[in-house]
């Protein structure tokens, strides 16, 4: 058994890709800040992503889903629109929305990779490292 194959160390796996995703998602809108039309977007929440995935194994048939899991990049049918009030150049995008998106990305990633350390750490301590 590898670590990656793991629950926790998958759940973080997939946290850590999304919250990438993410990232990359809000640095698009805040770079587009000036682009006449632009509509901010967002990915969908992180426990309506893992829910699709436990959906898909709960099965009784492992043939029934594509034996990766999860896809490395979420596709865009798991993108939001967050666009609210518009400028008069049709722009939608709110610099201080998007950056506070983007620092509580930037927790969420700390946290994800902080609880991975101390979970690896305890194998380590089980096999005597």
């Amino acid at each position: 058994m590898t670590i990656a194959g793991i629950s926790l160390f998958d759940l973080a796996e997939r946290r850590l890709t999304w919250l990438d995703n993410r990232q990359q998602r809000l640095a698009q809108n805040i770079a587009n800040a000036d682009t006449p039309g632009w509509a901010p977007s967002d990915l969908a929440p992180f426990a309506a992503d893992i829910g699709r995935v436990q959906g898909a194994l709960l099965r009784t048939d492992p043939g029934h889903f594509s034996p990766s899991g999860v896809p490395a990049r979420v596709s865009e049918a798991h993108i939001r629109n967050t666009s609210g009030e518009r400028a008069p150049d049709g722009n939608a995008v709110s610099l201080n929305d998007q950056l506070a998106r983007l620092a509580g990305t930037e927790t969420a990633h700390d946290l994800a990779t902080d609880i991975y350390r101390k979970y690896l750490g305890f194998f380590r301590l089980a096999i005597g490292r």
